[in-house]
């Protein structure tokens, strides 16, 4: 990233800050809503800058600065949980809540930190840093002694080993068979599979080295569905559904077949309250994989939810005990917007 780019990137962001500070005061939600508009135009134009690209725009343009690792994982979550905000402000009728400017304050923040991160000043490479490796790298070199003009030079005795000629062709197979051994470890390892570096580091908890290893994946092969998938898994896991279902798009895109992808969207639906449309895609999940009985317990349990009972309990019984076991019918009607979830639903 030029330094040029990272002004035009602070710049921008600048632009933003009297909105930020005057969502503390007191005022009628149209002022709000508009402020929180403004706030991410000029995230939008600070992550343009930082990226060098005018025509993206939205999640995509999130995406790509991601790709590069000029943002990192909880960062990019903050800005998405701005821009659905953003989307959600498109409709006249819709109230900013307190949950919104919450998520315009925390998306400049870390905005903000991501740009002083790459603009802090890093060590100088003039020289090492260690006291003994700076002193061997500055203490001038010392000849040896020339020898006197006409002297012989120092005699060195040889002498003739006899070894046998099938000694050394063991030794060289033996060395041989080191050096293979050694080539794999050293070099058999670092060609290891992203996918499944992610995968581990995403099991041990490691979110930032399991999003890097999955973004890596992603751009080595990019006709697989499974980063994508996972990327959506992480997104889920906090709650910033909106990302999730950017992943997930492109994970159908990918393989608009593929099992696991269609049911993660299903989940990812149900979690939301979109029951009808969770529906469809844990259908068309079953039919890509008729063995799946992740995907056939929660169409039931979709299905409840939906008052259709007597499908749902068929589709149940087929998948068997589950966490869907327990997937009640439907509650009555929410505030649009809960976070809570489905009441009664053990998160898929």
């Amino acid at each position: 990233m030029t330094t040029a780019a990272q002004r035009s990137a602070h710049a921008a962001l600048d632009a933003a800050r009297p909105a930020v500070a005057r969502l503390d005061s007191i005022r009628g939600p149209e002022d709000t809503a508009a402020d929180l508009i403004d706030i991410w135009t000029a995230v939008e134009s600070s992550l343009r800058a930082l990226s060098g690209s005018n025509a993206m725009s939205g999640q995509g343009l999130i995406r790509e600065v991601r790709q590069r690792q000029l943002i990192d994982f909880d960062q990019a979550n903050a800005l998405a949980e701005l821009q659905a905000v953003h989307d959600r402000l498109q409709s006249t009728s819709y109230r900013p809540s307190e949950s919104d400017i919450a998520a315009a304050r925390a998306a400049v923040s870390k905005l903000d930190g991501a740009l002083v991160d790459a603009t802090s000043p890093v060590p100088s490479a003039t020289g090492p840093r260690d006291p003994m490796l700076r002193e061997a790298a500055t203490t001038p070199f010392t000849a040896s002694p020339p020898q006197t003009a006409g002297a012989p030079p120092p005699l060195v005795a040889r002498r003739r080993l006899n070894v046998p000629s099938w000694a050394i062709l063991t030794s060289a197979v033996v060395v041989l068979a080191i050096l293979a051994g050694g080539g794999y470890f050293l070099f058999g390892r670092r060609g290891s599979d992203p996918l499944e570096e992610g995968i581990a580091a995403y099991q041990r908890g490691q979110r930032e080295v399991a999003a890097n290893a999955f973004s890596r994946a992603e751009r080595e092969n990019p006709r697989s569905p499974r980063p994508h998938i996972y990327l959506a898994r992480m997104a889920r896991d906090v709650g910033n559904y909106s990302l999730a279902t950017q992943e997930l798009k492109l994970a159908i895109e990918a393989d608009p077949n593929n099992a696991l992808a269609l049911r993660e969207m299903g989940a990812n639906l149900l979690m939301q309250n979109n029951y009808e449309l969770a529906r469809t895609f844990y259908v068309r999940a079953v039919q890509a994989d008729p063995s799946d009985k992740t995907a056939m317990g929660y169409l039931g349990c979709t299905l409840m939810r939906l008052g259709r009972t007597t499908e749902a309990t068929a589709f149940m019984n087929r998948a068997g005990q589950g966490p869907w076991s327990s997937c009640t019918p439907a509650p009555a009607p929410k505030q649009m917007g809960d976070p809570a979830g489905p009441a009664g639903l053990v998160k898929p």
